[in-house]
């Protein structure tokens, strides 16, 4: 197991932050070849999928989410390996901007800790849940590797 000094990973994530600020700051786009923040090659046959739930299924609260990855390892925010990368959830929201780091909110779950579940507390009615893999900095893969985006109804 390969540890990062806390000052390594904290200067990288600055590093990140201060990068996709400034970006969006000075109206860089996403998906520019200017962008300032590098973009770790996606493998090819590389997949992320849901495990658990299936799309349309009928749940109750809490949801148990399940992520599945295919042709890639997981490894933890900050730890840059080759063919790695950890899950992001997306929770009633679109996909963030490829070329910047994932943004963290309640929509936008981050397992930079190498978690592939979670048990999800989710209000009634309709939802949609979709994966995106990020790599050591949050900032998707080239092209990005997301899931299908899928709709399930919490019922009480």
């Amino acid at each position: 197991m390969t540890r990062i000094p806390v000052r390594s990973l904290a200067r990288n994530i600055l590093v990140a932050l201060t990068s996709a600020m400034l970006c969006a700051a000075a109206g860089v786009a996403a998906d520019s070849a200017g962008s300032a923040i590098p973009r770790t090659p996606r493998p090819e046959g590389a997949r992320v999928y849901f495990i658990t739930p299936k799309a349309g299924e009928q749940l109750k609260s809490p949801v148990v989410v399940r992520f599945g990855l295919e042709g890639m390892g997981v490894a933890p925010a900050g730890v840059a390996q080759p063919n790695t990368g950890h899950h992001h959830l997306i929770v009633d929201a679109e996909l963030p901007p490829a070329g910047l780091p994932v943004p963290k909110s309640d929509q936008y779950l981050h397992f930079g800790g190498g978690q592939t579940e979670i048990s999800l507390e989710l209000a009634p009615g309709k939802h949609t849940l979709q994966l995106l893999l990020g790599d050591h900095n949050h900032v998707p893969h080239d092209p990005p590797i997301a899931s299908e985006r899928i709709t399930i109804e919490v019922v009480q």
